[in-house]
């Protein structure tokens, strides 16, 4: 048996599984945490990679690797490939006022236009003329600026020299002074960024490339952002949008048409195969669900029968659940609010009702901001914890107004970082087997589904409408 591993170096945990390379199989797999924060020293992330290696039983075994990791953080380091300050990650806001300000002096449309991403505090670019204004002294002494997943394939290479840096589209294409469309790093916007400094960056590497080899001999592959790697471990393709329901919601789909959103809502990623990712990500996901459980005193299985009493529509309520602001749209302020009450509909059925129907209708919303840029959808693959709810799977069909495909639970990041490495290692990239039970809803039959879409649109005071 051929062996590759993969690992996802996210937010919360790093995750390693080792794979049978020609059928997919995960053989072992190990986990170890990351420290919590919006800053942390990349050397955490290391030892965390070393400890999850550990307890996957080594990877001495192994003929080829990749690491897919969490999108959008700044690393910098010196002309001697030292880290110069904690590295600044996705979740970081204090980068808000930047992202506006970069926003104002280009516009947002010529930035969707250049690069298919409008700034917002999660981009590196923001993140780079946070530095470059709050501390001048960190941007004087950087000479590279990398991502998490690049600064780690560094390593296990070896840290040979900054100039030996790589990445892969997927990642770049999350910057901000990279054209996912059309491949190429933007110097300008990267100065503009900066303050007129030009740091090194990565050489980008096709999706199939080497990227190196470990200090044990195993084949580097060149890795991935987290989206990316979650739709090659999915076997996503042309006309697939996965939809991840966890803690916030994100909306991405395979296509080879450029988006360009001058809102700035749907992001302009690659994908981690030479086509394209376009995402958009919500605030709020499974958490409305949860604290509505809460709110009624039931736990999340019987939340799910209640919701499943009530008839489609909720008998006219309507919740929007923005618990924690809102992204898409770009209302960070914004509340919750449940509308249409009645003494008839006031029911605890109809409230676990309305909140799966209000969560599953923001992100229909993010499916039509896709659809919006000329982007089919032929399949909708679902993930996540929301997405193990009885309630959810049984409603999502007739709202989203398509079937609904959901696989076995699996930690398909770090699934597709093996995948992605069997096919550096083989030179084709391998059909992997995909376990999935498959929802068909039936949308059109009496309209319910399209009727509640409607209220809730109305609610939000949104137009979009299929």
């Amino acid at each position: 048996m051929t062996l590759v591993a993969g690992v996802d170096s996210s937010t919360q945990s790093c995750k390693v599984v080792v794979c049978d390379a020609d059928t997919g199989m995960v053989v072992r797999e190990g986990k170890a945490a990351h420290p919590a924060g919006t800053e942390v020293d990349p050397e955490h992330w290391w030892s965390a990679l070393e400890d999850a290696i550990r307890a996957a039983g080594g990877l001495d075994d192994v003929d080829a690797m990749s690491v897919s990791g969490q999108q959008h953080g700044l690393i910098c380091l010196d002309r001697n490939g030292q880290v110069i300050r904690d590295a600044l990650l996705w979740n970081d806001t204090r980068s808000a006022a930047s992202a506006a300000a970069l926003v104002d002096e280009l516009g947002a449309d010529e930035w969707a236009s250049r690069v298919g991403v409008v700034p917002v505090a999660a981009i590196t670019a923001a993140k780079l003329r946070w530095v470059a204004d709050h501390e001048p002294d960190v941007a004087d002494a950087t000479a590279a600026v990398c991502l998490p997943h690049d600064w780690l394939t560094w390593r296990l290479r070896g840290a040979d020299g900054i100039d030996t840096l790589t990445t892969d589209r997927s990642d770049a294409s999350g910057t901000g002074y990279f054209a996912a469309a059309d491949g190429s790093y933007q110097p300008d916007l990267l100065e503009l960024a900066f303050r007129g400094r030009r740091p090194g960056l990565p050489r980008v590497l096709e999706p199939d490339a080497s990227a190196g080899r470990t200090g044990s001999g195993s084949l580097l592959g060149v890795g991935a952002g987290d989206n990316a790697s979650a739709a090659l471990g999915l076997a996503a393709g042309l006309g697939d949008c996965i939809v991840s329901l966890g803690t916030s919601g994100v909306v991405s789909a395979v296509t080879d048409t450029p988006p360009r959103d001058g809102s700035g809502l749907v992001a302009g990623f690659a994908d981690a195969t030479g086509r394209q990712l376009p995402l958009v990500c919500t605030l709020n996901g499974a958490p409305v669900l949860a604290s509505t459980a809460g709110m009624l005193g039931v736990d999340l299985d019987e939340f799910g029968r209640l919701a499943l009493t009530a008839e489609p529509g909720a008998a006219g309520l309507v919740m929007v659940p923005y618990l924690s602001g809102e992204r898409s749209p770009n209302i960070p302020d914004a509340t919750g609010s449940i509308l249409g009450i009645t003494a008839d509909n006031w029911t605890p059925g109809n409230v676990a009702r309305a909140s799966v129907e209000g969560l599953l209708c923001s992100l229909a919303y993010c499916l039509d901001l896709i659809g919006e840029q000329g982007i089919g959808i032929d399949r909708i693959v679902m993930i996540g914890g929301g997405a193990r709810s009885a309630a959810v799977l049984a409603i999502a069909p007739g709202l989203f107004g398509r079937a609904v495909t959901v696989p076995a639970p699996g930690e398909y990041v770090a699934r597709g970082a093996a995948r992605q490495a069997a096919w550096a290692l083989t030179g084709e990239l391998p059909a992997w087997d995909l376990a999935a039970e498959h929802h068909d809803g039936t949308p059109t039959e009496s309209g319910v589904g399209a009727d509640v879409y409607r209220r809730y649109l109305s609610a939000t005071g949104l137009v979009l409408e299929r």
